[in-house]
């Protein structure tokens, strides 16, 4: 290539090629990401273990064309139930989570308490809450409000960090924390706060259908059940309820009805359980810790840990899938973004482009996986997938949005040209950066996927919950914590400070 050509580039394209550039840089990221995948694609079980999965597509497919409303049997009431729980979840873990933002960037203990919170997928929340409060709405609102805490406490200091120092350093010499929290932070950030608040909620849906996973009567729980049995045109219409109440989001989350929401909610959630304080306490302080451990016996803890499921392939296969994942939401995004973006196509497209994304990125992974693993049976290659077409379409939702503020400078390129030389380099910065924010997302919903019979660690985790070895569970998910918080500071490292797409919804 010419030193010509490249100076008839605009300065953000020059700066993809020039050497040391940032483009340049970020470049070998994603190489490097890309070639590490494909050096490890050999040992990852891609197998297809169905003999007719595009027969068994296609009977989906009709499914969903042609839903079964009359099939449904008091669909209403599981509707309500998913909305009651991820209100009150995360109006529970608001609540939890605003004091411990006000503290986040002074105190190390709160950050790694509200790292260790949010490594734990609510799932696995759920699971641990399971053994003492039952299948009850206690249950659902601890399984959301514990991580959520702690992802509201990192994100909103994060935004109330971002923030204007002027008002702040304007108030009174001796001004408390609250105080600067209360006059200067808070008016600022609010519309921030409460879009992230929303953005939240919403995922607290996708949350509250997958609890029906683990047996909570919610969307979830029928949808699980129609799938397995083969009821595709029931199914179809459960999901395609689950689709119009994400869509409509807007109307029925109104801001004026959410008081209504939470009222009605309290009466769905019920009965409560009645807590037995002595078995809370047994299993908190006994049922999850390994007995060697409690009386010392130090040699018994080694016999203990022997016995403990062998965990070198359970974290490779954690750690593979999370890589694969990551690297195929980043060839998914990509190609998806341009589909919706203003600079191509047409309105047709465009709008096809849009349904595409909502469809992907509305649509939990754990589900996604479950009707892979239907077509394709039990390996990697269904959770790979799920993992790389949510989290990929989310990513382009994003980019998209932020290449449609920007004005290309130069008329008369192709599409492709436009592409390559113009949006492409000025916003791939920030696609890389929204990937790796989700690599930590992804990490945690790789363990999940082992519930589906993926030999991650998340298979190991539920065997030990069904088999009441409680000691053995809780320690795997301290191992699979461990993990996301060395991937999110690894990937906090990596992520381009150049980057103009910091967008706290994506985490």
């Amino acid at each position: 290539m010419s030193d010509a050509l490249v100076d008839s580039r605009p300065p953000s394209a020059r700066s993809w090629w020039r050497g040391g550039s940032p483009g340049l840089r970020l470049a070998r990221h994603s190489l490097g990401l890309v070639a590490l995948a494909v050096l490890l694609v050999p040992f990852a079980d891609l197998a297809i273990h169905t003999r007719d999965p595009w027969g068994e597509l296609g009977r989906m497919a009709a499914g969903l064309a042609w839903p079964a409303w009359g099939a449904l049997e008091s669909p209403f009431a599981a509707l309500g139930l998913t909305v009651a729980v991820a209100l009150w979840g995360t109006l529970a873990g608001v609540v939890l989570g605003f004091p411990l933002a006000l503290l986040f960037a002074r105190s190390r203990l709160v950050r790694a308490a509200c790292a260790f919170v949010r490594a734990i997928h609510e799932l696995f929340w759920a699971l641990l809450f399971l053994q003492v409060f039952g299948l009850s709405a206690l249950t659902a609102l601890a399984a959301l409000a514990i991580p959520y805490a702690g992802i509201f406490a990192k994100v909103y200091a994060e935004i109330l960090e971002q923030t204007p120092r002027a008002p702040r350093d304007a108030l009174p010499p001796g001004s408390g924390r609250l105080a600067r929290f209360v006059y200067a932070e808070l008016p600022l950030a609010w519309s921030q706060l409460a879009a992230y608040t929303r953005y939240r909620f919403e995922c607290g849906l996708r949350a509250s259908v997958l609890l029906g996973f683990v047996g909570l009567p919610t969307l979830g729980f029928h949808l699980e059940t129609a799938f397995r049995e083969g009821r595709y045109h029931e199914a179809g219409a459960l999901l395609w309820l689950f689709y119009l109440l994400i869509v409509s989001l807007p109307w029925w989350g109104h801001k004026r009805l959410i008081p209504l929401l939470l009222v009605g909610g309290v009466w769905l959630l019920g009965p409560w359980p009645n807590v037995d304080g002595a078995l809370l306490w047994r299993f908190v302080s006994e049922d999850i810790w390994p007995a060697a451990l409690l009386v010392g016996d130090w040699a018994g803890l080694f016999e203990w840990l022997a016995r403990v499921p062998a965990l070198g392939p359970a974290i490779g296969n954690t750690l593979l899938l999370g890589l694969l994942g990551s690297v195929g939401a980043l060839l998914v995004a990509l190609m998806l973004w341009p589909l919706a973006s203003r600079h191509f196509g047409n309105r047709a497209t465009r709008l096809a482009g849009h349904g595409v994304l909502i469809f992907l990125r509305s649509t939990p992974e754990l589900m996604l996986a479950f009707v892979f693993l239907l077509l394709l049976g039990p390996s990697l290659l269904p959770a790979w997938l799920a993992l790389a077409l949510h989290n990929g379409a989310l990513i382009a939702f994003l980019v998209a949005r932020h290449a449609d503020a920007i004005t290309p400078g130069m008329p008369g390129l192709t599409a492709s040209g436009r592409l390559a030389y113009e949006l492409l380099p000025r916003v791939y910065p920030g696609l890389l950066a929204l990937l790796y924010y989700r690599a930590e997302v992804i990490l945690r919903e790789t363990a999940i996927l082992g519930m589906l019979g993926v030999a991650t660690l998340g298979f190991y985790i539920e065997e030990g919950f069904d088999y009441l070895m409680f000691d053995v569970a809780f320690f795997l998910l301290l191992i699979t914590a461990a993990l996301n918080i060395a991937v999110d500071a690894l990937s906090r490292r990596l992520r381009p400070r150049e980057a103009p797409l910091d967008d706290p919804c994506v985490r």
